[in-house]
């Protein structure tokens, strides 16, 4: 199957099935003497399952490792599972830095004076760090502790 084919009956463009093939998440198949790609068959389900991956946060480098689980005898559901028990402890991680940058933003909302100019807004003084800000802690996205104004 040639690579347009193969990215109608997957659900992604051409550019991506390449792309795949350049980071090693999608084995490079047989060329024709043409020089087209002959995708198997199965390319689709492999395509897809990429793409499931991906809509469940699994990285490409996760994806491979997913991925290199299925080919070999001795590999168990036990080392799938713990690839995904992994994204699950960073998922629950992100939730959790969400959640506290969520109450900061509604406490600098609650301690606003919308009234006043610009240059004494108390959100942007918070955001910057300064040290007249209100806020008590304001969470950094890479889930490392939150840093004080």
């Amino acid at each position: 199957m040639r690579i347009g084919e193969l990215a109608k009956r997957s659900g992604v463009n051409v550019q991506t099935l390449r792309f795949y093939e350049r980071c090693g998440v999608l084995p490079e198949p047989p060329r024709r003497l043409s020089g087209y790609r002959d995708y198997p068959t199965e390319a689709v389900r492999w395509v897809r399952f990429i793409r499931r991956a991906k809509e469940l946060g699994f990285s490409l480098r996760e994806i491979k490792e997913l991925l290199s689980l299925q080919r070999p005898v001795w590999a168990k559901c036990a080392d799938v599972a713990a690839v995904v028990e992994e994204k699950l402890q960073q998922v629950e991680q992100k939730l959790r830095d969400l959640q506290a940058i969520r109450r900061v933003l509604q406490r600098l909302l609650q301690q606003c004076p919308r009234q006043l100019p610009v240059n004494s807004c108390p959100i942007l003084e918070a955001i910057a760090g300064s040290e007249s800000a209100q806020a008590e802690q304001i969470p950094t996205q890479a889930g490392t502790s939150p840093r004080r104004p």
